[in-house]
């Protein structure tokens, strides 16, 4: 039986490798360089799987995995890093890599995927990845490293995907990833928010539209599919798409054509479709407001993306690399965070998930005063919310807590407002939530409205048009 090979510039990974694969009884043998590997390839006969570290001195693991490609290209390769990053899984499974395998690892699990991959031996010929980006993603969570899998299976496809998840979750990041990373990314990517849209410009903004089809056209557009074309367009927020438009969509994605609003000549789609949403479209089916149809064409491929409660192991990862970017885009030095205040960190819900920790740390950037961040740094909504702070009080059952009381109230003053007989209940409830959220961030903020932006999770340019829309300039 030939040998399984480790190739790990860590002793401590070859020896614990070592000992799990002897007492599973396959025969191994283990290098701490990967140009002794070449060596070994070049005297030997290949062996039945190849395990590799990414990051070595002198030679990579992707450099290594590029050149067993060539000479050995049947060979299933096992990818191991410790480096929590989108490009690293990626370009292992561009380079033709059999399985991304973080670290720390199951022991056992490793043994069970080596002896899996010894089973199939796979024989793709995929092309090198060549020259990675920084990371544009991050996560240790297996939650994410599954997203990353997802992400570099899909590397050479250009199947349709939908991207499910909480606001703040990231579900553009992993459309863009998506997109780098795929046949298509020489193309240009166009991202469209469908509920940002009002409803009778909509149709016009994805299909286009021809000189004088309606007030106003005074020149033929293209639209978001034309300008797509060769690449990928990302559809946010698929679940407040309109029923009638949801038709013309679902026509498009069956016929690959789509006519220009009052255009005669049909022409033809040319972009991968990418769709996202924060909403539970199954129910929105049952409910009638989403098509059934068009769901099963969205829901090719479908990525969860988890929210930020469920991956607390990522939060430290995340705040220093967020603290970092925010320095290099403000032109100054990255501040440390301590132990204690990323303890707390870690205690916190995230609401608005990995948005609103990104918007932390640039809060944090600009509002702390030393270059060490401490607990008392931290804003005074993230310490009351704290298990630390909350510790004093009473315990409230989730079920019950007066967070959940405005809800209800939202509901009865709903009904009550529609059996009145108003017929515009929707935008005088918008228009007063959106002024509550303004009034009472700006107060805490004392009418600093970058702050207050950064706070509600918002741009400048948003709170501004807001203020003014709502008449607060007062």
């Amino acid at each position: 039986m030939k040998p399984i090979w480790i190739v790990d510039d860590d002793q401590s990974i070859r020896f614990v490798l070592e000992r799990a694969l002897a007492r599973a009884q396959l025969p191994v043998r283990a290098f701490a360089d990967p140009r002794e590997v070449l060596a070994a390839l070049d005297a030997d006969s290949a062996p039945q799987v190849l395990v590799s570290d990414i990051r070595m001195p002198g030679t990579s693991g992707i450099e290594l995995l590029a050149q067993i490609r060539r000479r050995h290209p049947g060979l299933p390769v096992i990818v191991m890093t410790a480096y929590t990053d989108l490009d690293s899984a990626v370009a292992a499974f561009q380079g033709g890599a059999f399985e991304y395998l973080p670290k720390p690892f199951d022991v056992e699990k490793a043994v069970e995927l080596i002896r899996r991959a010894a089973a199939e031996r796979p024989g793709r010929d995929l092309a090198d990845a060549g020259g990675l980006e920084l990371p544009q993603m991050l996560g240790q969570a297996p939650a994410m490293q599954d997203i990353f899998r997802a992400i570099g299976r899909l590397s050479q496809s250009e199947v349709t995907v939908l991207i499910t998840g909480a606001s703040g979750t990231g579900k553009e990041l992993v459309a863009h990833a998506l997109h780098r990373h795929s046949p298509r990314a020489a193309g240009p990517f166009v991202a469209i928010n469908v509920a940002a849209i009002p409803r009778d410009l909509l149709e016009s903004e994805l299909f286009g539209h021809e000189r004088g089809a309606f007030t106003g056209a005074q020149a033929t557009r293209p639209g978001r599919f034309e300008q797509a074309a060769g690449g990928t367009l990302f559809l946010d927020e698929i679940g407040d798409m309109p029923l009638e438009l949801q038709t013309r969509l679902l026509r498009v994605l069956s016929s690959q054509q789509f006519y220009r609003v009052g255009g005669q000549q049909p022409l033809q789609a040319q972009a991968r479709v990418i769709a996202a949403t924060h909403q539970h479209l199954e129910q929105r089916v049952r409910e009638g407001t989403f098509r059934e149809d068009l769901y099963h064409r969205l829901n090719v491929i479908r990525l969860r993306l988890p929210p930020l409660r469920e991956r607390r192991e990522d939060i430290a990862l995340l705040a220093r690399f967020f603290l970092a970017r925010s320095a290099r885009e403000l032109g100054v030095e990255a501040k440390r965070i301590s132990e204690a205040a990323l303890a707390r960190l870690e205690g916190s819900d995230f609401p608005g998930n990995v948005r609103q920790l990104e918007n932390l740390c640039r809060w944090l950037t600009v509002m702390a005063p030393g270059q060490r961040i401490e607990c008392e740094d931290l804003p005074p909504e993230l310490l009351a919310a704290s298990p630390e702070a909350g510790a004093a009080t009473p315990a409230v059952d989730a079920a019950t807590a007066p967070c959940d009381d405005w809800v209800a109230a939202l509901g009865r003053e709903v009904r009550a407002r529609i059996q009145a007989g108003e017929t515009d209940v929707w935008q005088r409830l918008c228009d007063r939530f959106e002024g509550e959220l303004l009034r009472a961030a700006l107060g805490l903020t004392r009418g600093r409205r970058q702050e207050a932006a950064l706070r509600l999770g918002i741009g400048r340019n948003t709170i501004a048009r807001k203020i003014q829309e709502l008449g607060l300039d007062d």
